[in-house]
């Protein structure tokens, strides 16, 4: 007798052999490479001027028949397959408003989340922290908002001080954290226990050994450096007494990270510099910083740097960010009178124009210039055939 087929045949199961329940999409449409392509539907590059007027109706709906697929999938017991959802909801959210569908889901994508970052490996949890700072910014501020925060805050936090935990699932929690903290948020309270957790963590790229003339990158740079950046958006949001405490705290040890041979670390130190000496002013008119000088000269010297060392496009992206931070620090009239630069150059914009040569005298001046150069360059030709000529 022929043998019964088994209920649980090969196109009945998922990714890695896993039964599916649910096979909310056809076998085209059932591939995850394919679906994630979803947010074409939003794009109207897609579609021709000249061809058929579009149904944008059952365009959305069957967009959101296949977010509805993607967020099913995010509880799939494959672990590929729930991070391919999580990243085709990640496309899908920020290529489209879906405030109205996002809201109506908004516990079901929360619980999927919170899963994803407890039991979820290193890639997952990175794609679901992704995940949770689209939903924040889909959803803007709220009740509904902090209710998602108070959930996800706690579990964020306690990746970004697992020790144990990937360091990429790490530095993308802090940046969730930051992020949805400074949208989500109205509870002091909460503001400083989130800036405590990312000061924990970026406090400890400071300069480890006194003795030593810069600080060196580790495998935890990242990390610092996504804490750092997170924290210095809330500082953004905190009560100016609180600044100021952060102010006399900080500002004297960040100079430190500004000699890490670690391109991103300088710039977010420089950057964040940059805010505190911002905040600091508006604080107190009469602020005033001992170290002005060496920082100055320090902030110079990165703006210029032609180190041979470093890669061009790390030295160009490092003297145009430190330029600006440079700006940042020095230009005021309190500072320029300490250093007696005199007033600063008040330029109108007449004045700038005149300044400014035209395109046709820049052309002609490149053109008499290339002529030169060639002339040169013939006659030393010329040169080199009659020697040849001799010998």
């Amino acid at each position: 007798m022929p043998k019964p087929k088994k209920r649980g045949s090969n196109h009945q199961r998922g990714a890695g052999g896993q039964p599916r329940s649910v096979q909310p999409f056809s076998d085209e449409d059932a591939s995850i490479e394919t679906m994630s392509h979803c947010s074409g539907f939003s794009d109207p590059a897609s579609f021709t001027e000249d061809g058929p007027e579009i149904d944008e109706e059952a365009t959305q709906e069957d967009l959101e028949y296949k977010l509805k697929g993607f967020i099913d999938l995010t509880l799939d017991k494959s672990a590929k397959t729930r991070q391919a959802a999580l990243e085709s909801l990640k496309n899908a959210f920020s290529s489209k408003i879906l405030s109205e569908f996002i809201m109506e889901r908004r516990m079901t994508l929360t619980d999927s989340i919170e899963r994803c970052i407890k039991k979820g490996k290193s890639d997952e949890q990175c794609a679901a922290a992704g995940l949770a700072c689209l939903l924040c910014v889909q959803m803007g501020s709220g009740i509904e908002s902090e209710e998602i925060f108070k959930t996800l805050g706690p579990v964020l936090k306690k990746i970004v001080c697992d020790g144990t935990a990937s360091i990429q699932a790490r530095q993308a929690c802090a940046t969730c954290l930051g992020i949805c903290c400074f949208i989500v948020t109205d509870d002091i309270t909460e503001l400083y226990s989130t800036m405590e957790c990312l000061e924990n963590i970026f406090t400890k790229a400071y300069q480890r050994d006194r003795d030593t003339n810069g600080v060196s990158s580790t495998h935890n740079t990242v990390l610092h450096i996504s804490a750092l950046l997170a924290w210095t958006l809330l500082l953004t949001i905190c009560p100016m007494n609180e600044v100021k405490k952060k102010i006399e705290m900080h500002l004297h040890k960040l100079p430190s990270l500004l000699s890490c041979d670690d391109l991103n670390m300088r710039i977010a130190a420089g950057e964040t510099l940059a805010l505190l000496f911002e905040l600091a002013r508006e604080t107190d008119a009469d602020f005033f910083y001992e170290d002005m000088e060496l920082l100055t000269e320090k902030l110079r010297a990165l703006a210029t740097d032609g180190n041979k060392h470093r890669a061009k496009v790390d030295k160009r992206k490092q003297r145009s960010v430190f330029r600006d931070v440079l700006r940042a620090v020095e230009s005021n009239d309190f500072l320029r009178n300490v250093f007696e630069l005199g007033p600063p150059v008040m330029v109108d914009a007449a004045t700038l124009k005149t300044m400014k040569i035209s395109r046709f005298e820049r052309h002609l001046y490149n053109s008499a210039a290339f002529k030169a150069r060639t002339k040169a360059r013939s006659k030393c030709r010329d040169k080199r055939a009659d020697v040849g000529e001799f010998f």
